[in-house]
């Protein structure tokens, strides 16, 4: 049966018609009309979130780890909906749906185990010294508590997995704090399919009805009356350095200034170094071509750009690349407006005498097709634009003379979400010269893969330093995500009877 959405925002258990609609932009299929979102709506869930933490936030870690799985299994109830629906919109395959509304669900019940461990509460204890000199030592407990309500911008590039279910949510509610979620316009029945699992998993466990509420679309005045909220204790955002940047210095310019934690993309530098790309540089650009073109080049993790030595072996790499992007078909992107952000990131490339051109093709509509371009270290360093990500099927390769100036370029980026050395044990002398270099750079760094996949585990860093994400101490991808939520209170010669649940 064809889904039908309402087009509704849920304002704390109940279905809101707006005064004003827009109509989505499907990639294919019938397009529909949902409501606006208002200042005036935000208020009311921001309220509702509030008073729902007095509760919510004092359930037991059994209580929300029921509520997490009760919500992957509404999802999961719903997987054919959410299929149809989201291909139509985003004009991704049905396989890919199907794996992200896996991963969806996954991080959903991960969260769910991992609280009931407990670990990530970090309990301390520093017992009493009554006899302790010059001065006796108090009894100390600390433990981490939720923060409150939290405020969830959903993603243009992965309608589930950082959307209303996502990551970012299912850490808050796992850490005990309401969830308000900003919904995108890209994906909006999408977001309504997975909003009503959510409620059903409120009614089916019993929580109040703030605990969850979805805002659909609306105007910039929406985000900002959210973030600006006095209620709303922290922020998680995927999406544009832009936008990102924009939302976070709000945060910063309350009365109470709040956490942002966004993650703003990234170029994900690949380098090549000298043995490895000797040994299997064709292979290595063949492989990359495959992760440019993965999902039309729509991962923050998309490798961008590539780093290898001018010369015979480069040069291998550089045409093994260029052959295998040659055959890759156009893809349909997300939405009209990424499909013309990446003809004008193309653009700033075809104007610029310091690149060359390896593989040029031109995009219509919505679809993209990819390209690749050539610069040098020297002529990167000097233009601030080549380092800007072209979110979409678009590589660089900067050549380099040889190891310094591949140190001296590590250098010059910017910070990273993830950083790549391909290497043979020949190499292992540069990469450990490399290595503090990228360690200061990027939140995670592989060897011998590609970026392209975030596993889901606790050891997980999805961040890095400014402009990657706005707070490199913090991961949205992962088990630590929780800890965004979560701030420590230490309790001073307290009775066991006071004590938090988690302490006492």
């Amino acid at each position: 049966m064809t889904f039908q959405p309402h087009g509704k925002h849920l304002i704390a258990g109940a279905w809101v018609a707006g005064e004003t609609t827009f109509t989505s932009e499907p990639a294919h299929g019938p397009a529909h009309d949902y409501s606006v979102g208002t200042p005036a709506l935000v208020d009311q869930a921001c309220k509702a979130a509030e008073e729902a933490f007095w509760t919510y936030g004092y359930t037991t870690r059994e209580e929300r780890a029921k509520f997490l799985n009760a919500i992957a299994d509404e999802i999961e109830a719903r997987a054919e909906a959410i299929t149809e629906i989201g291909t139509q919109e985003t004009g991704l395959p049905e396989g890919r749906l199907q794996g992200e509304r896996g991963r969806t669900v996954g991080q959903l019940r991960l969260f769910a185990t991992h609280i009931l461990d407990g670990a990530y509460l970090d309990r301390r204890h520093d017992k009493a010294l009554p006899d302790r000199q010059p001065l006796p030592r108090p009894d100390l407990k600390m433990v981490q508590r939720p923060i409150g309500p939290v405020a969830v911008f959903g993603a243009s590039n992965f309608p589930l997995a950082f959307s209303t279910a996502g990551g970012d949510t299912a850490s808050a509610l796992a850490a005990g704090c309401p969830v308000v979620v900003k919904g995108h316009s890209a994906h909006p029945g999408t977001g309504e399919i997975v909003a009503e699992a959510i409620h059903a998993a409120i009614e089916t466990c019993g929580l109040p009805k703030g605990v969850f509420s979805l805002i659909q679309g609306g105007k910039r005045d929406v985000g900002a009356a959210l973030v600006q909220h006095p209620l709303i204790k922290a922020v998680g955002f995927t999406g544009s350095l832009g936008g990102g940047r924009a939302l976070f210095d709000l945060c910063a310019q309350r009365d109470e200034p709040i956490p942002f934690f966004g993650e703003l993309g990234s170029v994900n530098p690949m380098f090549l170094l000298p043995e490895a790309t000797r040994a299997r540089g064709a292979e290595i650009g063949k492989g990359w071509a495959g992760s440019l073109t993965m999902g039309a080049g729509q991962f923050c993790t998309n490798p961008g750009i590539a780093v290898v030595q001018k010369g015979a072996e480069g040069d291998a790499f550089v045409a093994a690349a260029a052959e295998a992007l040659k055959d890759a078909p156009a893809q349909c992107m997300l939405t009209d407006g990424i499909a013309q952000a990446y003809k004008d990131g193309k653009g700033r490339f075809d104007g610029r005498n310091a690149v060359k051109p390896v593989l040029t093709t031109d995009s219509e509509g919505r679809n993209a097709a990819p390209n690749l371009f050539e610069t040098d270290a020297e002529n990167y360093l000097q233009d601030h634009a080549l380092g800007e990500e072209v979110f979409g099927p678009l590589g660089l390769v900067v050549r380099v003379n040889g190891p310094d100036e591949m140190a001296t370029l590590a250098k010059g980026f910017e910070g990273q979400l993830t950083a790549t050395l391909h290497m043979d044990d020949g190499d292992l002398g540069l990469a450990q010269r490399l290595m503090p270099v990228l360690e200061r750079k990027a939140g995670r760094i592989l060897v011998n893969g590609f970026p392209t996949g975030v596993e889901v585990a606790d050891a997980m860093v999805h961040g890095g330093p400014y402009p990657a994400s706005t707070n490199f101490g913090a991961t949205s991808v992962g088990t630590m995500a929780i800890r965004r939520f979560l701030r420590p209170v230490c309790y001073q010669n307290f009775p066991d009877a006071l004590l938090p649940g988690d302490l006492g």
